[in-house]
């Protein structure tokens, strides 16, 4: 994520990748292009695992190793139709023979292949620009302007708030992002009647909770465990005190709903 010129840079954007591969030679290469200092990388060999990973926290993307294809790697495949919101990716070789396998990759909307032996070095580039945090980011880039968010401060911290994609945040963290105190920060933020910074992080999560409530695969109590709410009705009381709204309504708001609901009175709250 970038800031503006003359903010300060924050940390670089870490995915989090599942990847579901019974080739020792897939999970190597996966391994190497998606190392610990420039990912979180959960390698699982079954679909039973790759289900309770995608229900247990927020992930960005989702490769399947689609080269010797079971009916496991099947199972894992049809979860990108559940779960849209998040890309999944095909890894295998390119050979002729494995057409058919990448058409029914495509008819199960995959976002893209990974062609092993081609892409080998470029792997992480091709996906990180179409995990659910880069978009979920670049979707709400603007959105600062419908708030009247329109100080350098505010632009830096709502920019680190919105790639952190609903995933819990501190005021402390923000404030460490940009350099200043968590003080400096509350006041500066919240200044001349403009938004309770702490409300604004609750915004963020609340529009990240409605993008996934719409995948068919999550139910409410899914999505709050994805973004670490300490339970649903934990989810349920921030879109009452966010948006004025049940939380069953999120399946079907949008952000420019919950926008303007937001602006109406409740984007202030005690420090």
């Amino acid at each position: 994520m970038n800031t503006t010129a003359q903010g300060p840079s924050v940390r670089e954007f870490v995915p989090s990748v599942l990847a579901f591969a019974t080739r020792d030679k897939g999970r190597d290469l996966l391994r190497r292009a998606f190392s610990r200092r420039r990912a979180r990388l959960l390698v699982v060999k079954t679909s039973e695992a790759a289900s309770t990973a995608l229900r247990r926290s927020l992930i960005d993307a989702v490769v399947v190793d689609v080269a010797s294809p079971t009916e496991e790697t099947w199972a894992v495949a049809q979860l990108a139709r559940e779960l849209p919101s998040i890309p999944f990716f095909a890894l295998s070789t390119p050979r002729p023979a494995d057409a058919g396998v990448l058409g029914r990759c495509a008819t199960l909307d995959f976002t893209d292949l990974l062609a092993e032996g081609v892409d080998d070095t470029a792997l992480r580039e091709l996906v990180v620009p179409h995990t659910f945090s880069v978009r979920f980011a670049a979707a709400l880039g603007g959105a600062h302007a419908t708030l009247g968010l329109d100080a350098a401060l505010q632009r830096q911290a709502w920019e680190f708030i919105v790639s952190c994609a609903g995933r819990p945040v501190r005021t402390d963290d923000v404030a460490a992002a940009l350099a200043i105190t968590r003080e400096h920060l509350s006041r500066s933020f919240a200044a001349e009647g403009a938004p309770n910074l702490k409300r604004v992080i609750d915004l963020v999560r609340l529009i990240a909770a409605a993008e996934l409530a719409k995948n068919p695969g999550y139910d409410l109590a899914d999505v709050a465990t994805v973004l670490e709410f300490a339970s649903p009705s934990h989810l349920a009381n921030t879109a009452q005190r966010v948006a004025g709204i049940r939380a069953a309504s999120l399946t079907r708001l949008r952000t420019q709903d919950l926008l303007q609901r937001f602006s109406q009175g409740r984007s202030r709250s005690r420090n």
